[in-house]
């Protein structure tokens, strides 16, 4: 339709714009007129008059992960892959069109799992200022995910398997998290994650993989959870109650079975 037509033309001449215009600064706000009207369409707050037809909101989330992407250019490096990024982003903005009343945060923790436990792996965005909230960050992946020169190789939905679930999560309640690192009892605060990667990470509520924080992890080095995307202990209380109740979480890995099963990472959701 017309206006869906109009629509990706304005999302594709704001990603121009932000790729010749703007310098990214971690504390700086990109949004414009245009992208926010595009943002606000994929979360379901769009007019009436714009398409909401499958093929509309492709076009839209399509030109929207690539304005977004345009954004965090070169403010995001390492990655393991060219597409980490590409396959959270789209993700987030096809889960948040599909489900505006889940994602009531505009927060994205997004951890790249194709890195050594010795990178600063993990980050958090802001998907609507289009901004590093934190980052880069260490963060531990599940011990069962048997890591090779730090690089987790194997990931796992099974309840026992203590390894990494890769895939698109909601955030959900914050709670005491109680957890033993070197024969030592610690607490933290956790964070609930309901993985909506079907098969991939659907059973992460049931096996108690959550976000928290961890004296294992340092800012050198990331320990190994027992599955959990866990952090700093200071940088979980500070970062987790902002991701909390509506926020989403994307766990990235060069997976070649999960890159073309997830609907949310290979962009077949529709």
């Amino acid at each position: 339709m017309r206006s869906a037509t109009i629509l990706q033309n304005a999302l594709l001449g704001a990603s121009a714009l932000l790729v010749a215009g703007a310098h990214f600064a971690s504390d700086r706000d990109h949004t414009g007129p245009v992208l926010t009207a595009a943002i606000d369409f994929v979360g379901g707050r769009a007019d009436s008059a714009v398409s909401t037809s499958a093929d509309g909101d492709a076009s839209a989330i399509a030109a929207v992960t690539q304005a977004a992407l345009s954004a965090f250019a070169g403010a995001v490096r390492p990655l393991s892959r060219p597409e980490a990024l590409e396959s959270a982003f789209r993700g987030y903005f096809a889960y948040r069109a599909a489900h505006p009343d889940e994602v009531r945060k505009p927060l994205l923790y997004f951890v790249d799992y194709g890195l050594p436990s010795t990178a600063k792996r993990g980050y958090v965005f802001d998907m609507s200022a289009l901004r590093i909230v934190d980052g880069p960050f260490t963060v531990a992946a599940g011990r069962g995910s048997a890591a090779r020169n730090g690089v987790p190789t194997r990931f796992s939905n099974a309840e026992g398997s203590n390894a990494t679930s890769l895939g698109l999560y909601v955030a959900r309640s914050l709670y005491p998290f109680s957890g033993k690192s070197a024969g030592q009892r610690y607490s933290s605060v956790g964070l609930r994650l309901d993985g909506v990667s079907t098969g991939f990470n659907d059973k992460a509520l049931e096996r108690g993989v959550v976000a928290h924080g961890a004296p294992y992890v340092t800012a050198t080095k990331a320990g190994r959870s027992e599955g959990c995307p866990a952090m700093e202990p200071a940088r979980a209380k500070r970062l987790l109650p902002k991701l909390a109740d509506g926020g989403m979480v994307f766990l990235f890995a060069p997976d070649p079975v999960w890159m073309a099963g997830d609907p949310w990472a290979s962009g077949n959701s529709g």
